[in-house]
């Protein structure tokens, strides 16, 4: 019997369904390996640097937050005894304070006890700034210190030894003037001390914190002054001292002492006590500081005089400031 022919076709049909099913499987994966795998389909990648870790094997010091406060770099410490270190000129203000004078700044520097060292002298001058030398009458040196000065154009007093509240016990000089004193014997030794510096300019007391209170003593000193025509300059070795009004009353050119520089012999004060006069200066126009010839004086004096003048202060002999 044959068989029909519907089934044959049935065959082919279904043979061709699943060749093309297996066509179109075939299609879509390689549709879908193409989107996989295509580079031009991927997310755009930012390139990042890779995070390098640091383990350190102690631990690394903290910093401290940065403050918006500046703080600078030195602090001047709040009393001169408390300077130290190098000198710096930083401790000499550079512009004037509210208040201050305007115009030329002037501050003379007194050298008190002078004609004990030629050394000392020659170590001064080095300095190569106006300075005024004391020179106390009959120490060593005091003639040779008296004519280097005027070699180099230095300016000379004499430094009268006079009583002080400590005498006897604090010594005085064989030649010193004394309260118990009369007004005679008072002027022949300062006529005597006028013959032997015959360069000298003026006149202030060593010592004398008693004899200055004196005022027929004082009298008799400043008389004498005036009838040689020199100045005189007050030291205030004591507050209640009559000098410079006695002066001014006779009519003699004079002035007094603002400060001392050297009551301690330590760099760091030294300094302070110039800035403190340089304030003074700056203040009324003018200073008048004393300082001695000690090393440590010496030393501070040349670190910090040759820059005053770029700081606006000049230095001046004394004489240019009594009146």
């Amino acid at each position: 019997m044959a068989v029909p022919p519907r089934n044959r076709s049935r065959k082919k049909s279904s043979g061709s369904r699943v060749a093309a099913l297996a066509i179109v499987i075939l299609i879509i994966g390689a549709i879908a390996g193409y989107f996989l795998l295509s580079p031009s389909q991927k997310s755009p990648v930012i390139p990042q640097k890779p995070a390098v870790v640091h383990v350190p094997s102690r631990p690394s010091p903290v910093s401290p937050p940065r403050s918006s406060v500046t703080v600078p770099a030195a602090v001047a410490p709040s009393s001169p005894r408390e300077q130290s270190g190098s000198p710096s000129l930083t401790a000499i203000p550079e512009t004037e304070k509210a208040g201050s004078v305007r115009g030329p700044v002037r501050l003379a520097i007194i050298i008190d006890d002078m004609g004990g060292s030629l050394s000392e002298a020659r170590s001064l001058a080095a300095i190569n700034v106006p300075l005024t030398f004391a020179i106390i009458p009959d120490l060593r040196s005091d003639r040779d210190v008296a004519a280097f000065a005027a070699a180099h154009k230095i300016e000379t007093m004499i430094h009268v030894p006079m009583q002080s509240k400590g005498w006897p016990a604090r010594r005085l000089e064989a030649n010193g003037l004394l309260v118990g004193m009369d007004g005679e014997e008072i002027q022949e030794r300062v006529s005597a001390f006028v013959l032997k510096f015959p360069g000298a300019a003026g006149v202030n007391n060593h010592m004398g914190s008693e004899f200055t209170e004196q005022e027929e003593q004082m009298m008799a000193v400043l008389q004498t002054l005036k009838k040689n025509n020199l100045f005189f300059i007050d030291s205030v070795t004591s507050p209640a001292s009559k000098g410079l009004k006695i002066a001014q009353k006779l009519g003699i050119r004079s002035a007094r002492r603002n400060v001392f520089l050297d009551n301690e012999q330590e760099r760091g004060y030294i300094l302070g006590q110039l800035n403190q006069a340089v304030q003074l200066a700056r203040k009324n126009g003018s200073a008048i500081a004393i300082c001695h010839p000690h090393p440590a004086t010496i030393a501070s004096l040349a670190a910090a005089l040759p820059g005053l003048a770029g700081k606006g202060v000049q230095l001046v002999p004394v004489s240019q400031l009594v009146k």
